[in-house]
């Protein structure tokens, strides 16, 4: 079995979310369960752009303090870590506020710079994933619970992409993103790579609609807690009230037999899942209606059943952020304008999700207008 925590905090007051973490990690045996002293243990946050706190786009600087607050009382030597998604780490701490903290609660700031080669056991069979990442003594993972257009959740699991270093992100965006399956069986083979010792979501505030980077902040007033990875997704996604059929991770969690991902077999403490669960937690835009087609015609309807990201010519203003996160290079300028090659977007939305000014929006496909007008 294993055991994930649920406790409240509705405000991002340091006393409030350092007191709810402690009763989050009582069950679980205390952040002393977790880290000896004189361990090197690195936090690991979600630090995708450099956009203010109250955006809900990063883990919050408070849920930072409370953790490294508790590992330097459990005698652990606290490390700040992470890759952006956009910008650069150090801008990105400061924007986020992370910086500042880390500095206040006494955190050493490590960049994600450095990669090292790892041999994969699964379908990948090498990945370069980030040396402090691999070489720290304790791993704490520390996301911020959003909605994800391509993969419905971000939580967990999907945090943990960020020890792939910089602009080795998109190759595996390239590689895999196409298809969500395959994603998200990289990302399960990331994780298992380097499990984490102990995961905690900041839910205090979380992200609802067109996440991770153009949602909205969506209060939820919780703090989770627990030593699988998988199965705090599961009990995140119950909260936010997600179905299991949009939870590619943890779909993919149970065809490969990777523990966690059974309900039956996990136990919450502190509060209970219905006392918990939000209300008419808004999803992400559906981009697709391909489940279960069969490959032939998923390619020759794929415009059709798909939606795809479109440019906003007002609210655009040419940074190009959107030309380097795109994994195929299917964006271009032309006569000042954004263009897009369809024919070779793979749908993966990295434009809109690292589009610092939310000026990417979307359209749908014949077929998915009809299948949506269908279900109202």
């Amino acid at each position: 079995m294993h055991t994930v925590a649920v406790e409240r905090a509705v405000r991002y007051d340091p006393s409030e979310v350092a007191e709810a973490m402690g009763r989050a990690l009582a069950p679980l045996g205390g952040m002393g369960a977790f880290v000896r002293p004189g361990e090197r243990v690195l936090i690991k946050p979600n630090m995708l752009a450099a956009k203010t706190p109250e955006r809900a786009v990063t883990t919050h600087p408070e849920a930072l303090r409370a953790v490294i607050w508790l590992v330097r009382e459990a005698g652990g030597i606290p490390l700040v870590g992470d890759s952006p998604g956009i910008g650069g780490f150090r801008a990105v701490a400061e924007k986020s506020g992370m910086a500042a903290v880390a500095r206040e609660a006494g955190a050493e700031l490590v960049p994600f710079d450095d990669a090292a080669a790892v041999s994969g056991s699964g379908l990948f069979r090498r990945m370069d994933v980030a040396r402090p990442y691999l070489e720290a003594d304790r791993l704490i993972n520390l996301p911020k619970l959003k909605t994800h257009e391509m993969m419905t959740m971000t939580c967990a699991v999907k945090n943990l992409f960020g020890a792939v270093v910089g602009t080795a992100k998109a190759g595996w965006h390239l590689k895999a993103g196409a298809d969500r399956e395959l994603f998200a069986r990289l990302l399960l083979e990331i994780y298992l790579l380097r499990p984490p010792d102990l995961t905690i979501v900041d839910a205090v505030v979380a992200m609802e609609g067109d996440g991770p980077g153009s949602g909205d902040p969506r209060p939820m007033g919780l703090i989770l807690a627990g030593a699988n990875a998988v199965a705090v997704d599961v009990v995140a996604a119950e909260l936010a009230g997600i179905p299991k059929q949009l939870l590619w991770v943890e779909r993919a969690a149970e065809r490969l037999g990777i523990d966690g991902w059974d309900r039956s077999r996990i136990t919450t403490a502190g509060l209970s899942p219905d006392d918990a669960r939000v209300p008419d937690f808004r999803l992400p835009h559906l981009s697709d209606v391909q489940f279960g087609l069969p490959g032939f015609l998923k390619n020759r309807l794929r415009h059709h059943l798909t939606a795809r990201p479109v440019p906003n010519p007002e609210g655009c203003r040419l940074c190009g952020a959107c030309l380097d996160a795109c994994p195929p290079r299917a964006i271009s300028v032309r006569d000042g304008r954004l263009h897009f090659d369809y024919h070779a977007c793979i749908r993966c939305f990295c434009c809109r999700e690292l589009c610092p000014d939310g000026s990417l929006g979307v359209r749908d496909g014949v077929l998915l207008k009809l299948f949506k007008k269908f279900k109202e």
